[in-house]
């Protein structure tokens, strides 16, 4: 039987910058969302774009990326895996979450491309 796999893979563009933070082990982390869009006719033959916000999370050498280069409005390709939580908030509900669990990470946009291998 074929391997099967958890993987996801997404362009899209950010919210907002990422939020980065450093674990209490001294990890570092990187949180932020991209939207995709997707187009599409409805019934009545009328175009129509959907767009969807992903919640990603990057760690380490990846989240050190992100926060060296990406901004507001960056479009970029990640890849990883697609990792769902429970937890309660502080209202005492429980909760339900979705991340992308990303290992890799490029721009997609040429004059952030350029800018970063003007960096290195």
């Amino acid at each position: 039987m074929p391997e099967i796999k958890n993987k996801v893979q997404l362009v899209g563009r950010l919210g907002n910058k990422p939020d980065i933070r450093v674990t209490d082990k001294g990890r570092k982390y990187a949180r932020f969302s991209i939207a995709t869009n997707e187009f599409y006719k409805n019934a009545k033959g009328e175009a129509v774009e959907s767009t969807y916000w992903h919640n990603i999370v990057a760690w380490g050498k990846v989240a050190e990326k992100a926060e060296q280069y990406l901004n507001k409005g960056s479009e970029v390709s990640v890849e990883g895996k697609l990792v769902s939580k429970t937890y309660t908030d502080k209202e005492g509900n429980k909760r339900f979450a979705t991340e992308v669990d990303i290992n890799q990470l490029e721009l997609v946009n040429s004059k952030e491309k350029a800018e970063e291998s003007n960096r290195n």
